[in-house]
């Protein structure tokens, strides 16, 4: 029995933790997003209705564009006005970008979505004029020129950046640069970062590699005071090893666990930097942001494999539950992730066919942990459902809200919970539960990984439900009081 009291409840669990990423990579941008104003799928300038219509539903907070390691390549003059420019986008398969969704399509993006912005800037190629530039146009509201230049590209008022970025990946495909030397660039760049809005933009400085240690000391070190969050890169890969990755689907038990092994070390990964980043700011100021995470598999067979098209199956599912409840449990510190990526690339949330789209397990795991956006986070004891147990527990609103995972492939679990007082009502009780841990989405069968109704017991403080193997559960209720 596992006891839950709402009163020890700790941080509160950043909904920014949802956030999602939007890559000029393969087909993430265009056709996921956007197909353009003559295109004959249904759309709302120029941006897909559908994605947006399913990206609505599981609440997306925030968007980071344009990359990854296509932001510092990218120069965002040739993306706005009447005369977009071309480039050769070297990064991903090296195909022409058309630069025509750039800044202007982005807000829309964000505005249709409601959600929330987090800019990418060029510090690998461009330069620190570029940046302040890019700032003024989006942020400033006066008559200095690239306000005016806004403005004659049709947008009168500003908009408003709550997150920037101040370069990416740049010890490797930003700029093979070493920790002290990015140190003094994010330093000289940010500070042209300017505040011209009512509020401060949050400035994120690029952060460590998976295990890179030295690279958190030395930048927490040098240029904590300049930085509102540090950003931690780690993909979920089956063999642990990135030349021989393993494919997506048709897997193994072997593969199954593996795959679940090596995304636990977000744990560890997460820990260790905290750690890192407690001696310099002790109070927790600073934030880490896993802003890249998921599965990285080997393309599916026939396509570009500069594209990153992957399927996404229940083992995906899992993998979302498990790095979902970890940046849960580190929430007084980790305030924000940007799973890789929103659609058609790795661990996409949709996958698009022309018209047609179909949304993945993974998806559906992301719906399943909504309530638990901007709650507070109820601690309970680790393993408390057994080795094969994943759990969240938080409460908003005057509910709580259990979310659960079974990484088992055989083996059921017996949830059983003990509340401070009487369950008045379950308000949501739902699964995700195929019959093998290999299904997946296709578009002939859209359907076969869906959420069905979980049955669950009340008897006074009492629930209980039964979670199947290789199964995701949420189960949220009201107790009384």
């Amino acid at each position: 029995m596992i006891r839950i009291d709402a009163a020890t409840a700790t941080h509160q669990i950043d909904r920014r933790i949802y956030g999602q990423f939007a890559e000029h990579l393969g087909r993430c941008v265009y056709e996921g997003l956007w197909v353009g104003e003559d295109s004959p799928i249904a759309h709302h300038n120029g941006i897909r209705t559908d994605v947006i219509a399913a990206l609505r539903h599981i609440k997306v907070p925030l968007v980071r564009w344009p990359g990854g390691c296509f932001a510092d390549e990218y120069h965002w003059l040739k993306g706005v006005g009447d005369d977009r420019q071309p480039m050769v986008n070297t990064h991903w398969g090296g195909v022409v970008e058309p630069n025509t969704f750039g800044t202007h399509e982005y807000f829309e993006l964000l505005n249709q979505l409601d959600a929330e912005a987090y800019i990418n800037g060029n510090v690998g190629s461009g330069t620190v004029a570029e940046m302040h530039d890019w700032i003024e146009y989006m942020t400033l509201d006066s008559t200095a020129p690239m306000a005016e230049l806004r403005k004659r590209h049709g947008r009168e008022q500003p908009w408003k950046v709550e997150f920037f970025g101040v370069g990416n990946e740049s010890w490797g495909c930003g700029g093979n640069m070493l920790p002290l030397h990015y140190a003094n660039q994010y330093r000289q760049y940010q500070t042209y970062v300017r505040k011209y809005g009512a509020e401060p933009i949050a400035k994120i400085a690029c952060g460590a590699n998976s295990d890179d240690y030295e690279w958190t000391d030395v930048l927490m070190a040098r240029a904590a005071d300049h930085m509102d969050g540090l950003s931690l890169h780690y993909y979920t890969l089956p063999t642990g090893e990135w030349s021989v990755k393993g494919a997506a689907t048709g897997f193994d038990d072997h593969a199954w666990h593996e795959t679940l092994r090596q995304t636990r070390r977000m744990d560890e990964l997460i820990t260790r930097h905290s750690g890192i980043m407690d001696r310099y700011d002790p109070a927790k100021r600073v934030s880490l942001i896993v802003d890249e995470w998921g599965t990285w598999y080997d393309v599916e067979e026939g396509t570009n494999p500069g594209f990153l098209y992957q399927q996404n199956t229940q083992r995906d599912a899992l993998v979302a539950a498990i790095n979902l409840n970890i940046f849960h449990r580190h929430g007084d510190r980790v305030r924000m992730a940007n799973i890789a990526q929103m659609v058609n690339v790795l661990q996409a949330m949709i996958l698009t066919d022309g018209a047609a789209m179909v949304t993945t397990p993974t998806y559906h795991v992301f719906d399943l942990y909504t309530d638990h956006q901007d709650a507070t986070f109820i601690p309970t004891a680790r393993g408390a459902l057994g080795a094969d147990g994943e759990l969240t527990v938080s409460g908003k609103d005057g509910a709580i809200t259990l979310s659960a995972a079974n990484t088992s492939l055989t083996t059921e679990i017996e949830a059983e919970f003990e509340f401070t007082e009487p369950v008045d009502e379950v308000l949501r009780a739902q699964l995700l539960a195929p019959a093998a841990p290999g299904d997946h989405n296709t578009f002939e069968t859209p359907d076969a990984v869906a959420l069905t109704d979980l049955t669950v017991s009340v008897d006074g403080r009492r629930v209980s439900f039964t979670l199947p193997p290789h199964a995701v559960a949420t189960v949220r209720v009201r107790p009384r009081g």
